[in-house]
């Protein structure tokens, strides 16, 4: 029986990649949306036509209860969770000043509170079996601040506080933790951009260009595989050298 691999927004730029990723290696993939049916329908359709068979399970990963239901139906229908990445995010971007609490309890709701809704109940599963990945998506953003973004650059450092304690607490249960935080890559949020100032951004990466999805894909990957089980607590950095620490 394969192992389940659970991506929180698996339907976005980067979550598609990693669903697809996981899934050519072995797992069973399971998504979550927030309730857009027709965005659903749209992405199992297309990635079965390609040859995949996820299953999309509708979630608020920014309330508790509804990440608890959702986890004990993918536990009766699926199987319990192997690995688990929380990938779902949200922007609601503005300086400070002019920032609305609501904008600062959306981003850290969805961004950073969801690690404890969806991480909470996934756990003790893994510590049953006694295997565990647990793959945190921060953001460049999270580690150098971003004008503009105090509440995603808040909730996105936060992120990794979040790795490196629960790291410590699961270590010798055989389940790792780990936070992946990636630069400007190549979505289609990121391609809207006009064009002249996408290429300012891609002048401040040294290497020359914007990021893929599958580069972070295979990032996910590499940290769902047995290959990295001495890898625990740590944050990489996949930006292109745009930012290093």
């Amino acid at each position: 029986m394969s192992k389940v691999a659970l991506v929180t927004g698996g339907m976005g730029g980067l979550g598609v990649a990693m669903c697809k990723s996981l899934a050519k290696d072995g797992y069973t993939v399971v998504t979550t949306y927030s309730g857009n049916e027709e965005k659903c329908k749209n992405f199992l359709d297309t990635t079965k036509a390609e040859g995949f068979n996820f299953k999309a399970y509708i979630c608020d990963v920014s309330k508790y209860d509804s990440c608890i239901k959702v986890v004990a139906k993918i536990k009766a229908e699926v199987g319990a969770v192997d690995v688990l990445v929380n990938n779902a995010g949200i922007t609601r971007d503005g300086q400070f000043k002019k920032m609305t609490k609501e904008s600062w309890d959306a981003v850290i709701n969805t961004n950073l509170n969801s690690l404890f809704n969806m991480t909470k109940p996934v756990l003790d599963g893994m510590l049953e079996k006694g295997f565990g990945r647990i793959i945190n998506i921060s953001s460049i953003n999270g580690q150098k601040g971003q004008f503009g973004q105090v509440n995603y650059s808040a909730a996105k450092s936060g992120v990794h506080g979040f790795t490196m304690a629960l790291a410590q607490e699961v270590a010798k249960k055989g389940i790792t933790v780990n936070t992946i935080a990636p630069g400007y890559i190549a979505t289609a949020m990121v391609m809207a951009v006009p064009e002249e100032v996408r290429n300012k951004i891609i002048a401040g990466i040294p290497v020359g260009r914007l990021g893929t999805p599958e580069d972070i894909a295979g990032l996910v990957s590499y940290i769902a595989s047995d290959a990295s089980s001495f890898m625990t607590g740590a944050e990489i950095a996949i930006n292109g050298g745009q930012h290093t620490m």
